[in-house]
């Protein structure tokens, strides 16, 4: 290598990068750092990508496939570790980074530590306990969602409800989900739903990330706010493999912000295939007991030929099941009929075009296309068609305004 006051002082950031890496690997060939794992991920390539980090600095590290293999405990985040490789330069992003060659464990990291210290001070609390869990509403008609109005929770949340329930009423308190404050916003934003609004239910969450990213879910405020809640709390934070304290705090943890919108937005076909059950249940039932009472019919007839001294009793016996049937049949009837009215009504209720009865119209393109629900994109001139309860009108757009 050149002595720096032979170099050009002009230099691409090739070449400085190339000077970089010289003076990296030559010098830093055998090294020892103990840390914190951070921002842990394994793609498909079979390697290790990961940060380690203590209480000023981080430094990124890679382990390969060939090395991580014959590892004992795999990384997580908040785990501490004793990593020992050498350093080398990414050129492509002029990078330092540590090439790990061995790696053991030596405990847990201090956010692993408050995480775990938290977890079992409110176990202790009972704040995990199953009897303390309430069941979520069958059939809600509103939803609170306490998460980033920019996030993609939001998003995938919106997108599952437009398709399986679009008369759902959505009410969003956005809040940040990571940072300093967040905890505190998310916290008061499930005591303003309490307090002012009054949901059916609520949807507490965000998207994937690193430990340190979920971290304000791992709060106690958070985890406290939850647990008073009166109205019940779904949380969806990060993705399958993440757990988070206020996940065991919550009466039903999803394992996505996407599944949380599938558990309380029940799709029409879903309603419609469970009244059909409903009715073949029905059916099967009152056949089972036609068929038995037809049964103890014949029985009674066999014994009536051997026995013309009991006719009274057995005609009196044969009157009493008849007048049971009737009113076995009468009562299963009634009751049956009222569930398919009472599921039939919610139905009605969740159909958007209930809301033409009262003075709404829907806004579309074409004549048999979906609702418009935004201005946005609309072209002056542009044919509209828009339904009334009793009728279409075609109509033309002469003016946009936002």
């Amino acid at each position: 290598m050149q002595p720096m006051n032979e170099v050009s002082r002009k230099l691409t950031v090739s070449g400085l990068v190339a000077l970089l890496q010289d003076v990296v690997e030559s010098n830093f060939v055998d090294v020892e750092v103990e840390g914190e794992v951070s921002n842990f991920s394994s793609p498909a390539s079979g390697h290790w990508y990961f940060s380690l980090k203590d209480e000023r600095s981080q430094l990124r590290a890679v382990m390969f496939r060939g090395r991580n293999r014959h590892v004992d405990v795999r990384p997580k985040d908040g785990l501490q570790i004793l990593c020992k490789g050498s350093l080398g330069v990414y050129l492509a992003r002029g990078e330092v980074q540590l090439i790990v060659e061995r790696l053991t464990t030596s405990g847990i990291g201090d956010l692993q530590k408050a995480y775990e210290d938290l977890k079992h001070k409110l176990s202790a609390e009972g704040l995990f306990a199953v009897e303390r869990k309430r069941p979520l509403p069958a059939f809600p008609t509103s939803i609170g969602i306490v998460t980033s109005a920019t996030g993609a929770a939001i998003h995938d949340i919106m997108n599952v409800i437009r398709r399986r329930a679009p008369g759902l009423h959505i009410l969003l308190r956005p809040v940040r989900v990571q940072g300093e404050g967040a905890a505190a916003e998310i916290a008061a934003a499930i005591e303003d739903f309490n307090q002012f609004t009054g949901p059916d239910v609520l949807i507490v969450g965000r998207g994937g990330g690193s430990l340190e990213d979920l971290w304000a879910f791992n709060e106690e405020v958070v985890a406290r706010a939850i647990a008073a809640s009166q109205v019940p709390v779904i949380s969806a934070v990060g993705h399958e493999v993440d757990v988070t304290i206020s996940d065991l705090v919550a009466d039903v943890r999803a394992a996505t912000p996407s599944v949380a919108a599938e558990m309380v937005a029940k799709s029409r076909l879903e309603l419609e295939a469970h009244l059909d059950h409903l009715a073949m249940r029905l059916q099967s039932q009152l056949m089972q007991r036609i068929t038995l009472v037809r049964q103890q019919l014949d029985s009674l007839q066999g014994r009536l030929r051997f026995s013309v001294r009991d006719w009274s009793f057995q005609k009196e016996a044969l009157e009493n099941l008849s007048h049971q049937l009737q009113r076995a049949m009468q009562g299963e009837l009634r009751r049956h009929a009222d569930q398919l009215g009472q599921y039939a009504g919610r139905l009605q209720a969740l159909s958007p075009l209930n809301q033409l009865e009262r003075g709404y119209v829907i806004a579309s393109r074409t004549r048999d296309a979906a609702g418009l629900s935004h201005a946005e994109g609309l072209a002056l001139g542009e044919d509209l068609w828009l339904r009334f309860v009793d009728g279409r009108v075609r109509t033309k757009v002469v003016e946009v305004e936002s």
